[in-house]
């Protein structure tokens, strides 16, 4: 028989190992979360995309704040290592082109600025011990731009043009920060900003001011001339005494006075080959030009004396429109009328007028139907729910006769149907079986109405439906 001690060390040995037990690492608890750590792809306080930011290169990291670019590059990180190249503060205060950073900082460019600041990075890190010599390979930057690397005698050049005058100035675990002289510009920016620029030296016509007319002669207003002693007075005395007409000046000549002091065709086409330079609103030029009448009468109105203020979709709003929506027979032509204003706003005074007021409505074309507009995010926003659109693109043609000002998506009346439906069961059932073959020249809006002349053996009078 045992003796107690003996039993009592025994299960004291028991209670001490399953007390231990739980502490011994598990090898596939650790590696559960090693993975779940490295999945999560964050940055910790070593990180070189902290450094940057809290580096002597504070241009560069003001310009990757006002880029959106933190959850970008943090993801990078996460993945991989990086390798950043730093303009100094000087090359981005005073060597850099003072239109051209304004080109950069204003928001429609945004892209613009991701892409000129994604190429300063390169998904590997590349110390000063691994730079490549001259006849290395292109390397590609996270802006999808090849990136060229190689010696010039002692010097390390990046791009061909840059180069490093602060080698290995900070390096970190997942990544390397080296110092350039000069900032890169991917030419695909270069491109971007040189259309911009010469869009903006179109030379607008300006707005011909109505003549200033004297309240109590009734004609023009002419410089005084001096008077010969006893002359006879220039008015009878019944209009010196009758009362004179309003104070405000004379209107512009208007509808049905016959003055055609404006060339409203023309003016209609250099706003339709701005669009077309402008990029991005092909669908709406296809409209206007080739599938309704809707340029004869702009100009029409335009030589009368009107003003007119297009709210353009881009290409991207007009694709979410479906082929019911464009089947009912002048079904384009009511949508573009709905994005027609009789009036002369631009970004600026719509923009007021909505923070003055809160809600301003204005008239269109497809009357009585009239689009809301309200200030949101800073910005404009048409219309309201899901068929909202907001102000994208401001000021993209304004000549005092016509504004054309781009918006994200296609405006309907909030009281009125859709053109879908109005179309009958049947019909959506035949359209959705007809295969059509899309022509790369031709937008959607031009293939449906060739479709439906077609229908009616109209096809061979129009040379666009070729």
């Amino acid at each position: 028989m045992d003796s107690p001690i003996s039993g009592f060390v025994f299960l004291l040995f028991i209670i001490t190992s399953a007390t231990a037990s739980p502490a011994l690492p598990d090898k596939s608890t650790s590696s559960a979360s090693a993975s779940a750590a490295a999945s999560t792809g964050g940055v910790n306080s070593n990180s070189v995309l902290v450094a940057l930011l809290d580096s002597h290169y504070t241009e560069l990291a003001e310009l990757v704040e006002k880029a959106l670019l933190l959850q970008t590059l943090e993801d990078a990180v996460g993945r991989h290592n990086v390798t950043i190249f730093a303009p100094k503060n000087e090359a981005l205060e005073r060597d850099l082109d003072p239109e051209f950073k304004r080109f950069l900082l204003e928001p429609r460019n945004l892209r613009s600025l991701q892409k000129l600041l994604l190429h300063h990075i390169i998904p590997s890190k590349i110390g000063s011990h691994q730079w490549p010599q001259s006849d290395a390979p292109h390397f590609v930057s996270l802006s999808s731009d090849d990136l060229h690397l190689h010696c010039k005698g002692e010097d390390k050049m990046v791009g061909g043009l840059a180069r490093v005058i602060h080698a290995d100035a900070i390096v970190r675990p997942d990544g390397v920060i080296h110092g350039i002289e000069r900032l890169l510009v991917p030419r695909s920016v270069q491109e971007d900003f040189n259309r911009r620029r010469s869009l903006s030296a179109i030379s607008a016509v300006k707005p011909e001011g109505a003549p200033e007319v004297d309240p109590r002669t009734h004609r023009l207003k002419k410089p005084a001339s001096p008077a010969p002693a006893g002359s006879p007075p220039a008015l009878p005395i019944f209009d010196a005494m009758a009362p004179g007409p309003s104070l405000a000046p004379a209107p512009a000549p208007g509808p049905g006075r016959g003055h055609k002091h404006f060339d409203g065709e023309s003016q209609v086409k250099d706003f339709i080959q701005t669009l077309i330079l402008y990029g991005g609103y092909n669908e709406m030029a296809d409209i206007l030009v080739n599938l309704t009448s809707l340029a004869t009468e702009m100009g029409r109105l335009v030589s009368e004396g009107y003003v007119l203020t297009v709210l353009a979709p881009n290409d991207e709003a007009m694709a979410r429109l479906t082929t019911d929506q464009l089947s009912e027979p002048g079904a384009p032509e009511q949508i573009m009328y709905y994005h027609l204003i009789p009036e002369y706003q631009t970004e600026e005074s719509m923009y007021n007028a909505v923070r003055r007021f809160g809600k301003v409505r204005y008239d269109t074309l497809r009357v009585p139907h009239k689009v809301v507009a309200r200030e949101a995010d800073g910005s404009v926003k048409f219309g309201s729910g899901e068929g909202s659109a907001y102000l994208f693109d401001p000021d993209i043609y304004t000549d005092g006769r016509i504004s054309v000002q781009g918006i994200d998506a296609v405006l309907f009346p909030p009281d009125a149907e859709p053109p879908s439906a109005a179309v009958p069961a049947a019909a959506k059932v035949v359209a959705q079986k007809k295969v059509v073959v899309k022509s790369p020249r031709r937008g959607k809006l031009l293939e449906v109405a060739c479709r439906m002349l077609s229908a009616f053996g109209q096809h061979s009078r129009f040379t666009t439906c070729h």
